[in-house]
């Protein structure tokens, strides 16, 4: 068995500042063939059958399990089965470490299915996206779940695929109001190839595209947290020694590309001039707490709001 493949500082510093990795292409065939195997066909659509009924009926026939919300993560899937033979692959398990450290717990689980034309026009429903949102606007903690979205078969753009926008994840919202906003400058849209995967922190926004194809599209989602510690998981030989502060504003020459604190101070195209800076301090607080380095700072930002004269 190969050895987890653990992210590099450069790969974590980019998930604290916007929120996600992508893994394209990453989950074998055979998995993604198992997987689509034991999730089940869902029926053709018959006039006057309602959505919600086909999805229901295919949840309870198909071969994904509950699981207890609780559940060690090593403990949710029977061996042998796709989402087991998911998780064990390297580039899975090294993420996973490096993001909620060892013996992660699960929370839950859910098969996301978005049906094309023919089922709504069937059912008498809309077609509709879903609704941009947050998954946990309840949750102040610094430390995150992380949610691992998992594409099966490949997406094509007219598919809907999951939307979502980066550097979304430390801006707390009420997700019920977040519904207003269905485009946003930034904002990405999944279409990939079969067996893509994205790590995404729980509070990122996003929302289900509306499915304009001729194809049902499938998405399995699994939300974790840490049982112990989260922090300094990862790969540490890249990670920088802390030194002297950069120059701000008057830079004679343009900031190192793909270092920590370059990352750290990229903006999103959604990001105001001025309060586009508070996303700056929550990317560093985050900083501090996985790398457990509570001086750590990047262009003074921190630093200038914690100077206090003696």
């Amino acid at each position: 068995m190969n050895g987890p493949v653990l992210l590099t500082s450069a790969q974590m510093a980019s998930f604290v500042a916007r929120g996600f990795l992508r893994f394209d292409a990453v989950v074998p065939d055979d998995i993604n063939r198992q997987f689509m195997a034991e999730a089940g066909e869902i029926p053709e659509a018959e006039e006057g059958t309602r959505i919600r009924k086909l999805y229901g009926e295919a949840l309870a026939a198909n071969d994904i399990p509950e699981v207890a919300a609780g559940t060690p993560l090593s403990q949710a899937y029977a061996p042998a089965s796709a989402l087991a033979r998911l998780l064990d692959l390297p580039i899975v398990r090294g993420a996973i470490r490096s993001l909620v450290g060892e013996a992660p717990v699960f929370d839950h689980h859910f098969l996301h299915v978005t049906f094309p034309p023919a089922y709504h026009a069937a059912g008498h429903s809309e077609n509709v996206s879903q609704h941009t949102h947050q998954d946990s606007t309840i949750d102040p903690r610094t430390a995150f779940d992380l949610q691992i979205m998992y594409y099966p078969h490949a997406v094509s753009r007219p598919m809907g695929g999951t939307r979502f926008i980066p550097g979304t994840h430390l801006r707390k919202v009420s997700e019920v109001a977040l519904g207003r906003y269905q485009n946003i400058r930034g904002q990405q849209h999944m279409v990939c190839e079969a067996g893509t995967l994205l790590f995404l922190h729980h509070g990122i926004w996003h929302g289900g595209g509306v499915n304009l194809s001729d194809r049902t599209r499938y998405m399995f989602k699994i939300r974790m947290h840490a049982s112990g510690r989260q922090t300094r998981g990862w790969d540490l030989s890249d990670l920088p020694t802390p030194g002297p502060q950069r120059p701000i504003y008057y830079r004679k020459a343009a900031p190192e590309p793909g270092t920590v604190a370059t990352i750290l101070t990229t903006p999103e195209p959604w990001f105001e001039q001025d309060t586009g800076r508070l996303e700056y301090v929550n990317r560093i607080r985050l900083w501090r707490y996985l790398t457990e380095d509570p001086a750590f700072d990047v262009d003074y930002w921190m630093t200038r709001l914690e100077a206090e004269a003696v």
